[in-house]
């Protein structure tokens, strides 16, 4: 599928299984946070929309105003963080390189990379639209074993 060319309708006919679509002010600015740091790539980047791809996965951007009809719109925060309790993972991208790239690319370091109990070694960055977003790798062998 090219998802520089195909329409709206024709695109969202063919989604499946579970949808991640994230309501944002900038769309600009999130997808230039979510290809530098978390190498996403960006398609139909717009003033009001992008299609990002994580691997196999995709995801969608909306600006606020393409959501005025739809009842979230109403319950939107004026200020972010705006997924306040939700966590988003890319499970396949190093979280040492994302957190080297998150201010640059707009964002804030909430935790630096750590070795976690559960075998992931994971930061935790916050987006520029106030998206908690975990980049995190498989621990080594060795890593389990300091953890012990």
């Amino acid at each position: 599928m090219d998802y520089e060319t195909i329409s709206a309708e024709d695109f969202g006919a063919s989604l499946r299984g579970l949808g991640l679509n994230l309501l944002v002010r900038d769309v600009a600015r999130e997808v230039t946070f979510l290809t530098q740091v978390l190498g996403m790539k960006a398609h139909r980047v717009s003033a009001d929309f992008a299609i990002l791809a994580y691997g196999s996965d995709l995801m969608q951007l909306h600006a606020d105003p393409t959501y005025a009809s739809h009842p979230l719109h109403d319950v939107l925060p004026e200020v972010p963080p705006r997924g306040a309790g939700a966590s988003l993972h890319a499970f396949e991208t190093d979280p040492d390189e994302a957190e080297a790239q998150a201010e640059a690319a707009g964002g804030m370091v909430l935790q630096s990379a750590t070795n976690k109990p559960h075998g992931l070694r994971e930061a935790c960055l916050l987006s520029p639209m106030g998206y908690a977003w975990l980049p995190s790798r498989p621990l080594t062998d060795e890593e389990r074993k300091a953890l012990s």
